[in-house]
């Protein structure tokens, strides 16, 4: 495949925050199009790519979010990346990653960021305006001969506002909507990155714990919202009660705990208003 050059404002953003980076500004693959930057970061990690080498597209023709739902990538409209993690072998780096993108949007543009289990980058709500999901996190495994070989991560932002699709323009939202100004998209990518490289350092570590912290600190709905969910053709209804260890959301349901490790999860009602000291560390 030809390499790409960089567009200007992303090579810009990331030339400035070089010494802040490191390595990472310097393995940031750019493609003006591709199906998915899920896809080619994988087939980047099984030939070899190193440690938080990142694709970003300028727009992808089949992106996608969980349960394989597309993912909604206007040409210039977003962030669109994914990044090869390696030697990180916990059930959390989704979670991980979801931090370091309500970070990098916070550091980025001072707009309040919640989370939302288990990979939703929220808006809270607002006067005269609902909660909006502007950010989404996809992990999937990078396999060569069934062994895994890394994770990649993705991670979709909406920057700039456009026309949503109607199945989905009710919820989703974008930065520069809410700004009511332009958010510069370099700048995001610039957070996303030092903020990711930050906590899978502390995975790295060994340090779940404070990793799991941050994610409950900016994710009040994980506590004490009503949610229902199926278990075959069976309704079930409960109340968050946090996260495990391993990341899976806990519902008291009745005298019984569930623990819900994937699946569908319908937000009945959820406490908005998360805290927003979003420094980095513990």
């Amino acid at each position: 495949m030809m390499k790409e050059q960089l567009p200007p404002d992303i090579a810009r953003a990331l030339g400035a925050a070089a010494g802040r980076l490191g390595a990472w500004s310097e393995q940031v693959v750019y493609r003006s199009v591709v199906p998915s930057t899920n896809d080619v970061a994988r087939q980047l990690a099984v030939a070899g790519a190193a440690h938080g080498t990142t694709v970003l597209a300028g727009a992808q023709t089949a992106g996608r979010g969980r349960q394989g739902r597309r993912w909604f990538s206007a040409p210039g409209a977003g962030l669109y990346c994914s990044v090869v993690v390696r030697d990180i072998e916990t059930a959390v780096v989704t979670l991980a990653a979801g931090v370091a993108a309500a970070e990098a949007v916070h550091a980025a543009t001072g707009l309040p960021v919640e989370l939302k289990w288990p990979n939703d980058v929220m808006l809270p709500a607002r006067p005269n305006r609902g909660a909006a999901k502007v950010g989404g996190i996809l992990t999937e495994a990078a396999r060569r001969g069934g062994a895994a070989e890394a994770v990649i991560v993705g991670v979709g932002i909406n920057v700039t506002d456009v026309a949503f699709p109607p199945e989905i323009a009710g919820r989703a939202g974008s930065l520069g909507a809410a700004l009511g100004a332009p958010a510069d998209r370099g700048v995001v990518l610039v957070e996303l990155l030092a903020a990711l490289a930050y906590w899978l350092r502390m995975l790295a570590a060994g340090d779940v714990a404070c990793v799991l912290d941050r994610w409950r600190a900016l994710a009040p709905s994980c506590t004490g919202a009503e949610v229902e969910w199926r278990v075959g053709d069976a309704p079930r209804r409960g109340v968050t009660a946090g996260i495990d260890r391993d990341g899976a959301l806990l519902v008291c349901s009745g005298e019984r705990v569930e623990r819900l490790v994937a699946g569908e999860v319908t937000w009945v009602a959820a406490p908005f208003g998360a805290p927003q000291g979003l420094a980095t560390g513990c």
